[in-house]
């Protein structure tokens, strides 16, 4: 039986065909730069490598026997109200389906440190590294799919391919379906072939969120000098984190923030801390003052998330504007810990934080307002 087409984008597997074959990985360049700039978004039936210039005459046939130029086609996408969110829902070869959202900023809004910001429009984009998810947090509709599967580097890499269509993507955050950090090697593959050419993303404009692997992070520094981490820590306690995140018990958070001392200490870097506000949970003040001596030590950022609602689970309400501030207060004044409240983008297309969940697209209509804050900025200040 023939074996299935693979992407163009599958680096580790094109360089080890184009070396067997006796070709140069030097031209990989100049084919994935082609097939970029040469979109044809849902019909690649009609692509001809041949169209390509200047390749070997091996590399021709070589292309054409088993690679695909994209093996992900575009389903659908899903403009917000709020006019700076889209929801492109992306089916994969195997018949699944994974959602990536981009979200545009302009840095000039607001200021900082009481000065007009400088830069201008860019995009972030939101990707997801599995079908599915495994971490089961309570929290998030991604964990009430299960896991599927895992994407390949190639289908990580497409994302980002497909979202180019809209718009030119500055940053990345891998903070939508599942846990990168679960998907290891395709996510290093992944953000080497996207900080290389044609790409060439900034591996400083790149965000990796984790629920806290251990032995990952441990490696993460090596693989991935000069990227961003973010850990979604939620809760400043075991028992607590446990409740609304079951896979925190296989990494419990004295283990955890060992862990990313030895991170900070070895990258030299500010490490982006995640906390969703639960209404009753893990929002009063007793709780904003264990995780600011939990975190007093570190160089964080600490990133408060109002939490969206994800249809028919209800087991948590989001906290009021009042509690997520007086938190905000705690940290900041009695820690002089940075904390930030994160604006929510795209709710109504179930876009935001949490709300990544494989679903045909609906005309929900919630506006939201707020200026707009880019992860990366908040950590590189």
């Amino acid at each position: 039986m023939a074996r299935e087409a693979r992407s163009v984008f599958e680096a580790g597997e094109i360089r080890t065909e184009f070396q067997n074959s006796g070709l140069s990985p030097h031209f990989l360049h100049r084919i994935w730069k082609y097939v970029i700039q040469n979109p044809n978004p849902n019909n690649y039936t009609k692509f001809e490598w041949d169209q390509i210039p200047n390749l070997p005459s091996p590399a021709y046939s070589l292309l054409r026997s088993n690679f695909k130029p994209l093996t992900s086609t575009l389903h659908s996408s899903l403009q917000s109200t709020d006019q700076v969110t889209t929801k492109l829902l992306i089916k994969l070869q195997n018949g699944a389906f994974v959602e990536a959202v981009i979200m545009r900023y302009d840095t000039r809004l607001g200021k900082y440190n009481g000065k007009p910001r400088p830069g201008g429009p860019r995009s972030t984009l939101c990707i997801s590294s599995q079908v599915g998810c495994k971490m089961g947090c309570n929290f998030c509709a991604t964990g009430s799919m299960g896991f599927k599967s895992n994407l390949s580097s190639g289908e990580i890499v497409e994302q980002l391919v497909h979202a180019s269509r809209f718009s030119k993507i500055r940053n990345v955050v891998f903070m939508g379906m599942g846990e990168p950090l679960n998907n290891y090697n395709a996510l290093v593959e992944a953000i080497h072939v996207m900080t290389g050419l044609p790409f060439q993303l900034s591996i400083k404009r790149i965000t990796v969120s984790t629920v806290g692997i251990i032995h990952a992070i441990n490696k993460l520094h090596s693989d991935l000098p000069g990227l961003n981490l973010a850990v979604s820590l939620h809760a400043p306690v075991q028992d607590i984190r446990c409740q609304i995140m079951p896979a925190a018990r296989a990494f419990p958070v004295g283990k955890l923030m060992d862990t990313l001392q030895l991170y900070q200490k070895n990258s030299q870097q500010k490490i982006f801390i995640e906390y969703i506000m639960l209404d009753g949970v893990n929002d009063n003040e007793q709780q904003a003052h264990q995780l600011g001596k939990l975190l007093q030590t570190f160089e964080v950022v600490v990133n408060l998330i109002p939490f969206n609602p994800i249809g028919t689970i209800s087991q948590f309400r989001t906290s009021s504007e009042h509690r997520v501030s007086g938190f905000q207060k705690i940290l900041r004044g009695t820690y002089n810990i940075r904390t930030t409240v994160r604006k929510q983008m795209g709710q109504d297309i179930s876009g935001a934080c949490g709300q990544l969940v494989v679903n045909l697209p609906d005309k929900r209509s919630v506006e939201n307002t707020g200026l707009l804050t880019d992860i990366e900025d908040i950590i590189r200040h």
